[in-house]
């Protein structure tokens, strides 16, 4: 059979992991229109007949300005060089310049395969895409160029089979019940992210870590007690998320309980605080403690 591993490499808001959970079948990862949505690298598991293709979905390449935004762009950047195949995501609906070819030319100096995968074609001109398909080969990005919609399905099918192709021979590299690397308890606290991030504006969403501190189903019953903590860097932030008479809060921890349940198959009671730790995400020590920056230790 075929397998391998292929890493979703793009700019913030390509449409990376909206594209991976259409792919692997289930939501593997949190999806938003903000850009840095995807912070860490959460792999994706797909089966098919006579193959398995595990798609590591992440963090979208993004200027760096803070130390959380540099430990991502590490992961994006060393996730691509130890795969069978480079799944460069590009927003088709945003144009296509001299930047996005330098990145590309980048990922493809690695000697790994790679195809292009031009998504959102759904929200754009058609006659745009064999434009830009040709501008790409006379650049010198000498790969497949797919044009798909996520949103859509279109040319889905033809992306994962191109993939297979590409991918060696090879037994598979995770259990066929298994869809992501990632435990539940992980998934809570980005679905509370996630929930963040639809909810509140501007830089607020960018400063939010989620602790999990309790992640219990009780015994005999299908019911989760869950806790988290939700970090934010100052004082007028924890005010805003908490909203008036606590009612933005309630909002966003009632569509977080509602996605949990039907994530978990079962009822969860959810609670949670607002934490402030000024500047979390350029104190190191502060980063690990959330979860983030591991690989520096």
């Amino acid at each position: 059979m075929k397998s391998g591993t292929v890493a979703v490499i793009g700019r913030a808001n390509a449409g990376k992991s909206t594209l991976v959970n259409v792919m692997v079948g289930e939501k593997v990862a949190i999806v938003s229109p903000k850009p840095q949505t995807t912070r860490d690298r959460i792999l994706g598991v797909m089966n098919g007949e006579g193959v398995q293709i595990v798609f590591a979905d992440t963090p979208g390449i993004y200027k760096s300005n803070n130390a959380l935004t540099d430990v991502m762009m590490r992961t994006a950047e060393t996730s691509a060089k130890d795969v069978d195949l480079i799944l460069f995501v590009h927003d088709g609906h945003k144009g296509l310049f001299d930047s996005d070819i330098s990145l590309m030319r980048h990922y493809l100096s690695f000697g790994v395969p790679m195809i292009v995968a031009y998504t959102k074609t759904d929200i754009m001109p058609e006659e745009r895409i064999p434009e830009d398909v040709k501008a790409l080969f006379e650049a010198g990005v000498d790969c497949d160029v797919v044009p798909v919609s996520a949103r859509r399905g279109k040319n889905i099918r033809r992306l994962k089979e191109l993939i297979a192709e590409k991918l060696p021979e090879g037994e598979p590299l995770f259990p066929e019940d298994v869809v992501s690397d990632k435990s539940a308890r992980f998934m809570i606290g980005e679905i509370v992210r996630e929930k963040i991030l639809l909810k509140y504006d501007k830089e607020i969403p960018h400063g939010v870590a989620v602790l999990v501190n309790t992640f219990k189903k009780r015994e005999d019953k299908d019911i989760y007690d869950i806790d988290v903590d939700i970090i934010c860097e100052k004082p007028n932030h924890k005010a805003i998320i908490i909203g008036k008479q606590g009612g933005a809060l309630k909002e966003t921890l009632a569509f977080a309980r509602k996605e949990m349940e039907r994530f978990l198959e079962a009822k969860v009671f959810l609670t949670a605080f607002v934490k402030v730790k000024d500047d979390w995400r350029d104190k190191v020590n502060l980063m690990r403690q959330f979860g983030y920056g591991e690989e520096d230790r």
